[in-house]
């Protein structure tokens, strides 16, 4: 967290464009992305690191290699969003670090406090709804 909070800082007291991909070694994603979108900012970095796509590669074959990319990237998006899921339904919890376990259970609690209160202004709203109609009945 300490990494993503510098690269957003970096990018607002330089006023640039950041883009931060981590992979911890359990193969958890962080990434940040001070630009509206990542993929955006990465083909701005393929453009002047590496030039673009060849001179004599076709358009086509270009789209194709941005298209697989993207797919990549949204293939390891998904499985983070998998594993994430399957870690808020308590499963496939091994590979996580105490650290990370706290965070999963302090997630879970917000949840259950959201809930709750969801659920009590539903009752709260339903009571006052049937006192009114007791009101109108008792008027009539």
């Amino acid at each position: 967290n300490g990494l993503l909070k510098k690269a957003y800082e970096l990018s607002v007291l330089c006023d640039a464009e950041v883009a931060l991909i981590i992979f911890s070694n359990r193969g958890k994603l962080y990434e940040f992305c001070s630009s509206a979108s990542m993929l955006k900012t990465l083909e701005r970095y393929q453009k002047c690191s590496y030039g673009g796509p060849e001179p004599n590669v076709s358009a086509r074959e270009a789209q194709e290699h941005s298209s697989h990319q993207e797919y990549l990237r949204l293939k390891a998006r998904v499985e983070t969003l998998q594993r994430a899921q399957r870690n808020l339904l308590g499963e496939d919890l091994g590979p996580l670090n105490g650290k990370e376990l706290e965070g999963l259970e302090r997630q879970l609690d917000s949840s259950l406090r959201q809930i709750r209160s969801t659920r009590t202004q539903y009752m709260l709203d339903q009571l006052t709804d049937l006192q009114r109609r007791e009101q109108m009945l008792s008027e009539a």
